[in-house]
Parts: C-alpha cells; sequence; structure tokens
C-alpha cells in the first residue's frame, strides 16, 4: 500500500452516531449503508448471535473480528439472508430486510464472497464476472430469442463492463481462460471482481486475504481501499490477517460467542483488555500488555 494511502485511511476521523456505533466523519451526513439492531439468531436451543448492534458509514472500510466460531460468518448469513434472524432488524440504505431473500438482498445492493472459493470453475473468468452482471441486463425475452440487434448491444455491453472490472485487478488478459485453472489468489480475485459486478453498495469479504502470500495480501489491501475510493461504497471484512485489519479497517467490531466485546477503531482495539483476553485467554493478557503486542491472529 502506498504511504499516501495508508496515511490518509489511518488519519480518517470517526465520530460517534446516535448509538453506540461510530463511523466517519466524511459520511456523517449520508444514511448509513447499514444498520443491524439487536440482530440475534438462535439455532435450536443455541443461541449463535446475540443482540449484535452495528452501524456501517456510506464509504466505511469495516472489520469484523473475533477468535473462531465467535459468530462471524454467522452474521454475514444474515446480512444477506441465507439466515432469517430470530429477532431484531436489518436495514440496508434504508430499508428493512425483514422478510427478503438472498435475491432480494442482493438487488438492494449487498454482495459477498465467502470463506471457500465459489466460483464456475468451468466457465471462463469474464463469464464468471457476467453472471455477476444479470440484474443489470435489460431486454424483451423475443429480442434475446430472434437475437435482435438489441441483445447484441446488451452483449458488447456486458463484454466491456466485464474487461473493466477485471481491469481493477490487472485480470483483463484472463477473461478467456477457465476460472478453475487460475492460481488460488487469482481466483480470490475473481471472486471480488464477480461480486463488483453487482453493482453493490456494500461488499461484505469473507476472509479475502486467507491462503494468500504477504504480496498478494499487501495488493489486496490496495485494491480494497481502491474499490471504496472509484465505487464510493461501503465494504466490510472478516479477516484473521491482522496486518490486514489494523492496516485498512476505520471502524472495528469484535465479536466472542455470538457477542459484540468491542467496538472501535484500530488503535482502540489494539489495546483492548477485553479484545486481548478473547484472543490469548486471561492468563496471558498482562504478558501481551506488557511487551506491547498487537492483537494476534485469530
Amino acid at each position: 500500500m502506498s504511504e499516501t494511502i495508508r496515511k490518509r485511511n489511518q488519519d480518517t476521523k470517526m465520530v460517534p452516531v446516535p448509538s453506540t456505533s461510530i463511523i466517519p466523519e466524511r459520511d456523517i451526513d449520508k444514511m448509513p449503508v447499514l444498520e443491524c439492531k439487536h440482530l440475534g439468531i438462535d439455532f435450536g436451543g443455541l443461541t449463535a448471535v446475540e443482540d449484535f448492534n452495528l452501524i456501517i458509514g456510506k464509504t466505511e472500510i469495516a472489520g469484523l473480528i473475533g477468535p473462531n466460531g465467535a459468530g462471524k460468518t454467522t452474521v454475514f448469513n444474515l446480512l444477506t439472508k441465507v439466515y432469517e434472524p430470530t429477532r431484531g432488524s436489518v436495514m440496508i440504505n434504508g430499508i428493512d430486510m425483514h422478510g427478503m431473500d438472498t435475491v432480494d438482498a442482493s438487488r438492494h445492493g449487498i454482495a459477498r464472497t465467502f470463506q471457500n472459493i465459489r466460483l464456475f470453475s468451468n466457465m471462463t473468468v469474464e463469464d464468471n464476472v457476467r453472471i455477476g452482471l444479470h440484474n443489470q441486463v435489460r431486454y424483451g425475452m423475443l429480442t434475446g430469442i430472434l437475437r435482435l440487434p438489441g441483445y447484441w448491444k446488451k452483449e458488447r455491453e456486458q463484454h466491456e463492463k466485464a474487461m473493466e472490472l477485471l481491469s481493477l485487478f490487472g485480470m483483463q488478459d484472463m477473461g478467456d481462460m477457465q476460472a478453475g485453472s487460475l492460481p488460488y489468489g487469482a481466483q480470490r480475485r475473481l471472486e471480488i471482481v464477480r461480486a463488483l459486478a453487482t453493482n453493490p453498495s456494500l461488499l461484505l469479504l469473507d476472509e479475502p486475504a486467507a491462503g494468500m502470500n504477504p504480496h498478494e495480501t499487501q495488493e489486496l489491501m490496495d485494491n480494497i481501499i481502491k474499490i471504496r475510493d472509484q465505487f464510493q461504497i461501503a465494504v466490510m471484512l472478516i479477516e484473521h490477517d491482522m496486518n490486514l485489519v489494523m492496516g485498512i479497517c476505520e471502524g472495528i467490531c469484535v465479536l466472542n460467542y455470538g457477542k459484540i466485546i468491542a467496538k472501535g477503531t484500530a488503535e482502540e482495539i489494539q489495546r483492548n483488555p477485553v479484545v486481548i483476553e478473547a484472543y490469548l485467554g486471561k492468563q496471558n493478557q498482562a504478558e501481551a500488555a506488557e511487551a506491547g503486542k498487537e492483537a494476534p491472529k485469530a
């Protein structure tokens, strides 16, 4: 990440909103892209997420961290309507998502990637991106069946848009390659490009740096900031690489056993004793504080 970009991101001033959340000062006059109120879900007699409250600003890069099994991916599943919450509400751009399904979530501006890559491996790179563009194709059934001029116009537009999105990650020359033949890091990038193709206002990244080497992770950090700046959207990521989280996330929320135990800036989270205890255990809390360690990898 360039020093200019890093400094600009780290200098972002976070301000309180009428709740226990904070958002970037630049977003204070805009409607939050996401607002969760008392969100919770039970599976049988087990409470997986409880009283989850969070606001994300219109152009915020937010982090959701916590030990393994803390409920982070469950939160993503609630936001994308894979699960219907047992209680509480989710608002996307001011719209209550109660009763919606995953298709509705996508139409209202939520896109995501997954812990385990979910590409159409036997399809080309370009076709994977074009699948993400499906909700922006507008022509009648007869036009498609008869291959009328309107159909070919839309095909050209889709091709150009797919190439434009792939160029963000330097992948425009890979359009004809089979997605499953790409190196692991490139497959990760392709999944992000496909999510961006849906034209989201909130991009959810579930462990985007998993399996990446340090160079690829550094490129990913730069690209996440570039995506936020170019598309003026919010990004929320689950990640265990604390260098990535602390390097680019403006607001960070920490989960443990399905409950929020801390919210704040990177600096506040790094020195929060409750967070240190959740990661290291009470015995090592004093040593970690004394040594000045950052929050470790989960």
